[in-house]
């Protein structure tokens, strides 16, 4: 997991957010200063599947986790279901078909991490586009695409779920990381993006095994073992 440009102190920062009556938790990144990356196996080839795992090997790097959040669906095996990059090596294929579950929900998306920019893309638009990438993960349903939300969407919906996910600004310099601190529904998820945050494209990461850590809150959560993670690296301090 290399990084070649400077590592500079974070500036992540993750709030307590309230929308609609409901409460979250965002983390706002900034992918031209922080360095944003995804982790999935270890120095071992054992997949992290705990943010503590992470941690432990930056310690030896003399770094830290800033920030994390599990990214994505995985298989049994904890390997990606989508789309997966990883340091410039993609290790998943993209998936552009419909399928079971959520992730098959289209328009899916995929994360994309460049270079002093982060972007949420629909799938079939990032096949066609195939953007350069130094990080990359597939996930679905996309919660907003251009400005609207995902057309399933119920307003009147029950399937109320923890649920977490990401939205990134037009400019791609804006990246905001959520997590519902409540079972919410996908519209009601899809519209603190749109019509809170302010932000064009999100895409749903997933549900009830969602994950926040977050230092700055005293808060990590622990449960089930993760597939991809997404998180922030910075120096350890002094």
């Amino acid at each position: 997991m290399l990084f070649t440009g400077p590592i500079a102190q974070a500036d992540v920062v993750c709030t307590d957010h309230v929308f609609d009556g409901l409460a979250y938790t965002a983390c706002e990144v900034d992918p031209r200063k922080d360095d944003l990356r995804l982790f999935l196996d270890g120095p071992s080839g054992e997949k992290f599947g705990q943010f503590s795992a992470i941690d432990g090997t930056l310690a030896e790097q003399g770094k830290t986790l800033a920030f994390g959040m599990n990214a994505g669906m995985y298989h049994a095996d904890r390997a990606p279901v989508g789309h997966y990059i990883e340091d410039g090596e993609e290790k998943m294929r993209v998936i552009p078909n419909a399928g079971p579950g959520n992730f098959g929900l289209l328009p899916n998306g995929v994360f994309c991490i460049g270079n002093d920019r982060a972007d949420v893309i629909e799938t079939l638009a990032y096949e066609a586009a195939r953007p350069d990438c130094r990080y990359a993960t597939q996930s679905g349903p996309m919660l907003v695409i251009d400005g609207a939300l995902h057309p399933r969407f119920l307003p009147d919906s029950t399937s109320r779920y923890i649920r977490n996910g990401v939205g990134t600004s037009e400019d791609g310099t804006r990246v905001v990381f959520v997590i519902s601190d409540q079972a919410v529904t996908f519209h009601e998820f899809g519209r603190i993006f749109r019509d809170d945050l302010g932000l064009p494209q999100a895409l749903f990461l997933d549900g009830s095994v969602s994950r926040l850590h977050a230092p700055q809150l005293n808060r990590s959560d622990f449960g089930r073992w993760l597939g991809p993670i997404v998180g922030v690296v910075e120096p350890l301090g002094p």
